[in-house]
């Protein structure tokens, strides 16, 4: 088959470079427009423009994508069939329609109807989540809410942070599209509608988000801390300056000091105190600094026993 390939992150790259070692032939892709990326704000192609412009692919890079010059050219590329992975804007019906067969699928993070959404795999963590996967969907108006052909679910590992997961997740999605595009083509793909009542949603990941409120079981906050790793990172603050914790783990036992506060004893590690059991930062970064393992972070920057970390923590000192 001919296929266009909607995609725009790192995420999407392994099922572009999956599809062109195929059988089937990548007639274009579509990505987000090139935008200002890293410390020096410099124009940079997205991961998947920079591979299809490697490979010598016809790219289109268009602000919407329902924009008519971009539809004519999609139709000049006649496809079969679209793919989309982390594409990242709404895609209407002109263009879900448009190829041959007549629709598009797509490689979703999560085991649909949960986690319909900009943030699936984030949102897991977040919840506790051990197990999540990638779902392969006809693409409909709403939503993450399309038929879908298959889902390959994956465990989570117990101390695994966003970034390995999203990793791990985007190799997965490769096999998966894969897979479903042979049952496509020789056509026994089966579509099962999703029991749209037990739907829930994954909306994208604010600052709030990354709040670590130490009140909160120290087991959440660690869910919090995978959750954010290593972007955005979740997030306090020290001294009246942001402090990301970037790795932790939680240890049981009775809490003597309020939420919030430090014991850092000698010859124990770093802790937390947090509304049950103590927050154990592995990994901590400052603005403007490196992530840090937490040893290297207090030489350089050591925090005193009974430091009290937190967005409210300079007004409690006042």
């Amino acid at each position: 088959m001919r296929i266009a390939f909607f995609g725009t992150p790192d995420f999407a790259v392994p099922t572009l470079a999956r599809l062109l070692e195929s059988g089937h032939e990548v007639a274009c892709v579509v990505s987000q427009p090139d935008r200002p990326r890293g410390r020096g704000r410099n124009v940079h192609p997205s991961p998947v423009s920079a591979l299809a412009l490697e490979a010598r692919v016809p790219l289109l890079r268009p602000e919407r994508v329902a924009e008519a010059s971009v539809l004519e050219a999609l139709r000049s590329h006649a496809p079969d069939l679209g793919v989309v992975v982390a594409f990242g804007q709404f895609l209407p019906k002109s263009v879900r329609e448009l190829p041959s067969r007549g629709y598009l699928i797509n490689a979703h993070a999560s085991l649909l109807p949960r986690y319909r959404g900009a943030a699936p795999i984030a949102r897991a963590l977040l919840d506790g989540e051990t197990e999540t996967g990638i779902s392969v969907m006809r693409v409909e108006r709403e939503m993450d809410a399309g038929p879908v052909a298959l889902v390959r679910g994956v465990e989570i590992g117990p101390d695994e942070s966003c970034g390995e997961l999203t990793a791990r997740l985007a190799r997965v999605a490769a096999d998966a599209i894969a897979d479903a595009l042979e049952e496509i083509a020789a056509e026994r793909v089966r579509w099962t509608e999703q029991d749209h009542a037990r739907a829930t949603l994954a909306p994208k990941i604010t600052r709030a988000d990354t709040l670590l409120h130490f009140r909160e079981p120290a087991a959440a906050l660690c869910n919090r801390v995978r959750a954010m790793s290593p972007e955005p990172g979740a997030r306090t603050r020290w001294n009246g300056e942001p402090l990301l914790v970037l790795a932790a783990s939680a240890l049981a036992g009775r809490v003597d000091r309020a939420p919030g506060v430090v014991s850092a004893t000698p010859g124990s590690p770093l802790r937390i105190a947090t509304g049950d059991g103590w927050l154990v930062p592995r990994t901590l970064q400052r603005a403007g600094g490196k992530p840090l393992d937490v040893d290297a972070f207090l030489r350089g920057r050591p925090i005193p026993d009974g430091a009290l970390l937190g967005e409210d923590a300079a007004e409690s000192r006042d």
